[in-house]
């Protein structure tokens, strides 16, 4: 199942510890590849904005727990500072 290809954002690449998390969370994973590029970035930037190991972890298993509720973004982020206003 490593060899699954499971899409990004726009600007940042999906990192191996969310990947991992989605393949195995079945739910999760068809919320993922349902919700829009633009949509993934955010999920990834919150991520990888996280400064610890515990807040990263705690954010990839908010991020399943949203996926799985139907939110399509991360709930209380102000959104990706890296991509400029036209959405690339």
């Amino acid at each position: 199942m490593t060899g699954q290809r499971v899409p990004g954002g726009v600007v940042h690449e999906l990192p191996t510890d969310l990947r991992d998390a989605l393949i195995g969370n079945s739910v999760a994973l068809e919320a993922w590849r349902d919700i829009t590029p633009l949509a993934r970035n955010e999920f990834i930037c919150w991520v990888e904005d996280a400064k610890q190991a515990a807040t990263r972890e705690r954010r990839i298993r908010r991020t399943q727990e949203e996926l799985e509720e139907g939110q399509r973004r991360p709930c209380c982020w102000p959104g990706c500072k890296h991509r400029d206003r036209t959405g690339r």
